[in-house]
């Protein structure tokens, strides 16, 4: 088992959710403090249906359970009425309870009772480097992602094979059977185009021409990958600077594999000093700042900043009771003034940031005031914890 850098509360009802398999179930089922819970798996029909039909028959053998012992209630979002019982449960009896989902979206679009803080939120990711440590190959996680299925087969044929799979449950259990859209195939349509706007500036429009439908649908499209945990919004820096900013957000899916699966390129190679290594070089460094920080807490926003001549930083990082990080992502090994040039041009409009350019270069450098990083030893400056 590899220990996961997710750590749920031990004595309070929680929430946890995360893309189809990152391993919600697993961890809980291997949790100690979980050992003689009741847990119900929603994911199985025959019990999906059972309790869907008779919430009060949940709570029947929900008040047959110890009031100190834990139930877990894996994939809520499959019976979300139960969550009124769980309320129930928690106010009479402190009952506590672990709730899983791969989606909030069917939760909020009915009005679900998300229990008002009487239950802690925590999100589970593929994996994590420092979780995988000596094991993470870089190379691997750009080109076939981290989820854990993917990090225990042994071949890139096995590999290919399951994340084509992977996309194809996707559609099929959290689209159509949660039925998120009511048009399948423009959706079936707008993934792959999605898939190659990953991690550029959303032109809605564009995109809707492209798929068929109008720009509103475009941007629902886009909120359910964000609802299903498929991927995160990185939104324009919102304070003035002295250039005038561009204004729409960018989006980066969750794992790379996972993204060229929908892109359907699996069969091509992803090798070094091209723009598809670059951006997927770029997409795994945004998202290990995004786990680390939901796993730590840490409580930092990102965003990227773009003027409409076109310079940019990949990442700003606003850090609680801590300078701004600006951050330059290269994949290049061999960093020189053309990669820094933008974190300099904004230098005067955060005369007190710390301005991070994160490489692949073996030896850290001081470039002119720019702090040019191995990765690794650039999310520890920029406040990440090993």
């Amino acid at each position: 088992m590899i220990p996961r850098l997710c750590n749920p509360s031990k004595t309070h009802s929680f929430f946890l959710f995360g893309a189809r398999g990152t391993g919600k179930s697993t961890m809980l089922r291997q949790a100690p403090f979980l050992k003689n819970c009741l847990y119900i798996d929603l994911l199985k029909p025959d019990v999906e249906e059972r309790y869907a039909l008779s919430p009060k028959l949940f709570e029947q053998h929900a008040r047959a359970v110890d009031a100190k012992k834990w139930i877990v209630l894996d994939e809520i979002q499959k019976a979300p009425k139960l969550l009124d019982i769980v309320h129930l449960l928690i106010e009479e009896r402190d009952q506590r309870f672990a709730l899983t989902g791969s989606s909030s979206r069917k939760l909020k679009r009915g009005g679900a009772n998300l229990l008002a803080g009487r239950a802690f939120v925590y999100q589970l990711f593929p994996f994590s480097f420092p979780e995988l440590g000596d094991a993470f190959a870089l190379e691997s996680a750009l080109e076939w992602g981290s989820l854990p299925k993917i990090v225990s087969l042994n071949n890139n044929a096995d590999r290919a094979n399951f994340l084509r799979a992977y996309v194809q449950t996707y559609v099929k259990e959290e689209i159509v059977a949660e039925q998120l859209v009511r048009q399948l195939d423009p959706f079936r349509l707008f993934l792959p185009i999605a898939a190659q706007m990953n991690g550029q500036i959303l032109n809605f429009t564009n995109i809707a021409a492209d798929t068929g439908v109008d720009h509103k649908t475009v941007q629902t499209y886009f909120e359910i990958l964000v609802d299903t945990n498929m991927g995160i919004f990185l939104n324009p820096y919102g304070r003035s600077v002295r250039k005038v900013q561009r204004q729409s957000p960018k989006f980066y899916f969750f794992d790379y594999g996972v993204k060229r699966a929908l892109q359907r390129t699996l069969n091509q190679p992803l090798p070094r000093q091209t723009a598809e290594y670059g951006d997927a070089f770029e997409t795994w460094f945004i998202n290990e700042c995004h786990r680390l920080n939901s796993y730590q807490q840490l409580d930092f926003t990102f965003s990227y900043l773009r003027t409409k001549d076109d310079v940019e930083i990949d990442l700003v990082i606003e850090r609680p009771g801590m300078a701004p990080a600006l951050v330059e992502i290269k994949s290049a090994p061999r960093i020189d003034e053309r990669h820094i040039r933008s974190l300099k041009h904004f230098a005067k409009d955060f005369p007190k940031s710390d301005l991070i350019c994160a490489a692949q270069v073996p030896l850290a450098q001081n470039m002119d005031g720019v702090q040019v990083l191995p990765w690794k030893d650039a999310f520890q400056s920029i406040g990440f914890n090993r």
